[in-house]
C-alpha cells in the first residue's frame, strides 16, 4: 500500500513541489523536516498547518521576512558539553549564532495575541541568552582567533610574544647585514622553519656559522640555520606559545561550561527553530506561487476556480475550472492529445496532496478541497522492460493494486484509461472499471478517446463528461476544460492540416461505424451550440460588468454629492451660531456701556433706559437655544499684573484668550476668546499655559508614534546614492526622534562606492556619535552601525 501512494506522489509531481519548498527553506533541519512532514487527514491538523501558513505570509507583508541565518543541528555538540568535553572556536560561534537567531526570532514575533495564534506561542518557548551570546562574541573573532580582549593574561602574552620576536628579529637582522657574516647569506631574509625564526645560508658556508639546521632548499643549496645567538630566545617565544595555547584552553573551556549549564534549554530551541523555517517556507512558497488558502471540506468535494498547475510556467499556464464530488463523483475526461487532459488531472490530485500537506494551492480564493485518506494515480507511460511488460501491462498492475486498495474516502485518478490494447476489449474494461468506481462510491477521474466511456457518463447518474476545448478554425488546443460536455477526438481534423491527404481521410472515413459517426456528429453539433452559447454568455458577462462598473460610480458620485451637501449645511449653522454668538456678544458690551452712564442719567430716565435693557438682554437669551447666565466667580489663582497682549485663562467661561485693552482703575479687563470680546473681572483671570502644553503633548504624541513604528535597520541594496540619500535621510532623523541608540543601514558590499558615499553623508549629520562596520558575523562591511549622540 505504502508503495502504491508513493508511487501515485511521484507520477502527481508531488516531490518537484517538495523540492520548491526545499529552495525557500533556509537551514538542514527544516530541510529535512519537509522531507518528513506527512499528509495528514485529520482536519483540524491541516487546518492548523494551513492558520500557521497564513500567519507566516501576513507577517512577511507586515515586516518583511524573518531573520533565519544561524539554524544549525547542535545535538552533537550540545551531547559533547554533557560528557564534558569543550567547544572550539569554530563550535561556540556556531552556538552564538544559535542562540543570536532565537533573541532575533523571539523578537520578530513578539506581536499581538489576538492576530495570531501559533507563531508567537512558539516563539514563546524560544529560551534566548544574550549574556553567553555576547560572552562568545566577545572573546571569538574567527573560527581560528581568540580576540586578545579575551583576558588580561592573554593580552599580556600576546604582549610578550610581539617584543620576543621584535627581539629575535633584530638579532637575526643584524647577523644578516653585518660584513663578517651577511657573506654566507643565500638571501638578506628571516624566515621560519619548524616554529622557529632561522636565516638561510648557503651550502657551502653551513659550518662557518654555529647553530642548529632546521630545513634545507629543494635544490640544496641553501640550508636554513638557527643561530645559537637565538636558540634561547626561540626557546623563550616558544614557551609563550606554549602559555597562550593554555589560556586559549582555559577561555575556550570556560565559555563551554557556560553553554553547558543552559544546555538543555538551548537544544530545545532546535526543534521550534527548524519548524519556523518551515512554516515561513510555505509562507514564502505561497507568495511566489500567488497562491491561496483554499476551503476545506469533510465531504470530498473538490471545486478548483482558476487552477494553475505550480510547475508550469505562470505566465503560460491556462487556468482550469473543475468540480467534483456533488452532483457527480466520477468524471470522464475527453479531447484530442496534448490538449491539457493529463495536466488537468494532475493538477486536481496535486492540489489535494499539496492542501493535506499544509501548503496554499495556486487558485483562485475560495476554492474548496476535500480531505482522502488517499490519492491513487495511474498517470504516464511505464512500460517495464526490465519485467518485459508492455505498457497495458504496467498499467493493468497499478490498476489492479489501486482498486485492491481504493475505497470511499480514495481518489482515484486514471491517465488513457484502458488503452494500449485492442480498442474495444480495452473500451469494455474502462467502462468496467469506471462502473465499479461508481458502485463502491470512490471519487475518480478518468481521460479516454473512447466513444463507450462517453456514452456512458452521457447516461449514468453520479457520472459526468468534461472536455479540453480545441479550436477547429485555428487547430490548436485553448487548454480549457469543459465539464459538462464530451470531446472530439478531432484526429481527421488534426491529420488533415498535418498534411495528410484527403482520399485517405475519406477512405478512413468509411471504416467508422454509421453509429460512430452519427456520434460524432452530435458531438459536433453540441460544440457547436456550446461555442455560441460561451460567447454569448462572455458579452452578457462584459454588459453585466459593465452595468456593475456604471452603478458603482453612480452611487460613489450620489454619496459624494451627499457628503457635500451634509457638509454645506453643517458650515451654515455654524456661521450663523458663530454670527449670532458675536452679535450677542457685542449687545452684552453696549449694555455693559449703558450700565456705566446710566448713573449720570436722571431717575426716570434710568427706570426707562433698564426696562429697555432687560427687554433686550431678554430677547437676547431667546435667539440662542441653549444660551444661560454665566456665573463670574473668583480664579483659583488670580493673575497679579496683566499687559494687552498677555494671554489668560477665564475660570468662569472655561476658555482661553487674549489681553486686548484694561480699564483705568484695573479691575476689569477686555478679553479676546476666538472671535468673541468679552470684559471680565481681572480676579476672575488666571495664567494660561494652553500653548506650552498644546506644544508638549503635540511633541510627546509625535515621539510616540515614531518610536512605534521606526525598525532598527533599513535595507539600501540595490540603490544608487542619489536614490537612497533621502531615505537615509529620513530614516535617520526618524530614528533620532524615536530615541534609538543605535541602527543599521544594509548597503551591501559591492564595489563599495555606496558604502563609501553612505559613511561620508553621515559624517556630515550633527546628531550622529560614530558609524562603522557591522561585526563580520552580522553583516560586516556591508553593514554600517551608526550611533547616535
Amino acid at each position: 500500500m505504502n508503495k502504491l501512494i508513493e508511487k501515485s506522489k511521484r507520477v502527481l509531481e508531488f516531490d518537484k513541489i517538495i523540492n520548491l519548498l526545499k529552495d525557500e527553506i533556509v537551514s538542514e533541519l527544516a530541510k529535512d523536516l519537509a522531507d518528513k512532514e506527512s499528509i495528514s487527514f485529520d482536519v483540524s491538523e491541516i487546518n492548523k498547518r494551513q492558520d500557521q501558513c497564513d500567519e507566516a505570509i501576513k507577517l512577511i507583508i507586515d515586516k518583511s521576512e524573518p531573520p533565519l541565518f544561524g539554524i544549525n543541528d547542535i545535538t552533537a555538540l550540545i551531547k559533547r558539553l554533557d560528557i564534558g568535553g569543550v567547544l572550539n572556536s569554530g563550535e561556540l560561534l556556531k552556538i552564538s549564532d544559535f542562540l543570536r537567531v532565537s533573541r532575533y526570532l523571539k523578537s520578530y514575533l513578539n506581536v499581538d495575541v489576538e492576530e495570531y495564534t501559533y507563531l508567537p506561542r512558539l516563539a514563546d518557548d524560544l529560551f534566548s541568552y544574550k549574556k553567553i551570546e555576547d560572552d562568545i562574541d566577545r572573546v571569538i573573532v574567527s573560527e581560528n582567533e581568540i580576540s586578545s580582549n579575551a583576558s588580561s593574561k592573554l593580552s599580556s602574552i600576546r604582549q610578550q610574544i610581539a617584543r620576543k620576536k621584535v627581539a629575535i628579529k633584530d638579532k637575526l637582522n643584524s647577523l644578516i647585514t653585518d660584513e663578517n657574516t651577511k657573506k654566507y647569506m643565500q638571501d638578506s631574509l628571516v624566515t621560519i622553519r619548524e616554529g622557529r625564526y632561522v636565516v638561510p645560508v648557503k651550502l657551502e658556508s653551513k659550518s662557518k656559522l654555529k647553530g642548529i639546521i632546521h630545513d634545507r632548499s629543494s635544490s640544496g643549496q641553501t640550508v636554513y640555520i638557527e643561530p645559537m645567538s637565538v636558540v634561547n630566545l626561540n626557546n623563550e617565544l616558544r614557551e609563550l606559545y606554549n602559555d597562550e595555547r593554555e589560556e586559549i584552553n582555559r577561555i575556550l573551556e570556560e565559555l563551554s561550561r557556560k553553554v553547558a549549564e543552559k544546555g538543555y534549554e538551548i537544544l530545545g530551541n532546535q526543534e521550534i527553530l527548524s519548524l519556523i523555517d518551515f512554516i515561513f517556507a510555505k509562507a514564502k512558497l505561497s507568495l511566489k506561487l500567488n497562491a491561496t488558502r483554499p476551503i476545506i471540506n469533510q465531504n470530498r468535494y473538490i471545486n478548483l476556480k482558476e487552477a494553475r498547475h505550480p510547475l508550469l510556467d505562470a505566465k503560460k499556464v491556462v487556468p482550469i475550472d473543475i468540480h467534483i464530488g456533488k452532483e457527480f463523483k466520477s468524471l470522464i475526461i475527453t479531447g484530442p492529445n496534448t490538449g491539457g487532459k493529463t495536466v488537468s488531472i494532475k493538477t486536481v490530485g496535486l492540489f489535494v496532496l499539496m492542501t493535506q500537506y499544509g501548503l496554499h494551492i495556486p487558485a483562485r480564493e475560495n476554492s474548496e478541497v476535500g480531505i482522502f485518506e488517499n490519492v491513487l494515480a495511474d498517470i504516464g507511460d511505464e512500460q517495464s522492460i526490465e519485467q518485459s511488460l508492455s505498457t497495458f501491462s504496467s498499467h493493468m498492475i497499478n490498476i489492479v493494486e489501486i482498486l485492491k486498495y481504493a475505497n470511499s474516502k480514495s481518489l482515484v485518478i486514471f491517465d488513457e484509461l484502458g488503452a494500449g490494447t485492442d480498442p474495444t476489449e480495452g473500451a469494455a474494461l474502462a467502462n468496467a472499471i469506471m462502473e465499479s468506481m461508481r458502485r463502491n462510491d470512490i471519487t475518480s477521474i478518468a481521460t479516454t478517446h473512447y466513444n463507450q466511456l462517453k456514452i456512458y457518463a452521457l447516461t449514468t447518474d453520479g457520472v459526468a463528461n468534461a472536455s479540453m476545448e480545441f479550436n477547429v478554425d485555428t487547430f490548436s488546443p485553448s487548454y480549457k476544460l469543459l465539464i459538462g460536455v464530451p470531446g472530439k477526438s478531432n484526429a481527421f481534423e488534426i491529420s488533415k492540416r498535418l498534411g495528410l491527404s484527403q482520399d485517405i481521410i475519406e477512405d478512413a472515413s468509411e471504416f467508422i461505424s454509421e453509429e460512430s459517426v452519427d456520434f460524432e456528429n452530435v458531438l459536433k453539433s453540441i460544440e457547436k451550440d456550446r461555442s455560441i452559447i460561451e460567447r454569448e454568455k462572455l458579452e452578457l458577462r462584459e454588459e453585466i460588468d459593465k452595468y456593475k462598473e456604471n452603478n458603482e460610480k453612480l452611487k460613489k458620485e450620489i454619496d459624494k454629492q451627499k457628503n457635500k451637501q451634509d457638509r454645506l449645511i453643517e458650515d451654515a449653522k455654524t456661521e450663523a451660531k458663530q454670527i449670532l454668538l458675536n452679535a450677542k456678544e457685542n449687545v452684552r458690551l453696549i449694555m455693559d456701556e449703558i450700565k456705566e452712564v446710566k448713573e449720570e442719567l436722571s431717575s426716570e430716565q434710568a427706570r426707562r433706559l433698564q426696562d429697555v435693557n432687560d427687554t433686550l438682554r431678554s430677547s437676547l437669551d431667546e435667539t440662542i437655544p441653549g444660551s444661560k447666565t454665566i456665573e463670574i466667580k473668583k480664579a483659583k489663582a488670580p493673575i497679579k499684573s496683566l499687559k494687552v497682549g498677555d494671554s489668560v485663562h477665564a475660570d468662569s467661561l472655561n476658555a482661553d484668550g487674549t489681553v486686548i485693552d484694561i480699564d483705568k482703575n484695573g479691575k476689569d479687563v477686555l478679553v479676546q476668546i476666538g472671535m468673541m470680546k468679552v470684559k471680565l473681572p481681572k480676579n476672575s483671570l488666571s495664567k494660561s499655559d494652553v500653548q506650552e502644553e498644546s506644544q508638549k503633548n503635540k511633541t510627546k504624541k509625535l515621539i510616540r508614534s515614531k518610536s512605534k513604528y521606526v525598525k532598527s535597520e533599513i535595507d539600501i541594496r540595490g540603490k544608487t546614492f542619489d536614490e537612497a540619500q533621502p531615505i537615509i535621510e529620513k530614516y535617520i532623523d526618524d530614528a533620532y526622534l524615536a530615541g534609538l541608540k543605535s541602527v543599521r543601514i544594509i548597503h551591501g558590499k559591492g564595489s563599495g562606492v555606496l558604502r563609501e558615499k553612505v559613511k561620508n553623508y553621515l559624517k556630515s549629520k550633527a546628531n550622529i556619535k560614530s558609524c562603522k562596520d557591522a561585526a563580520y558575523n552580522e553583516g560586516g562591511s556591508g553593514v554600517s552601525v551608526v550611533e547616535f549622540k
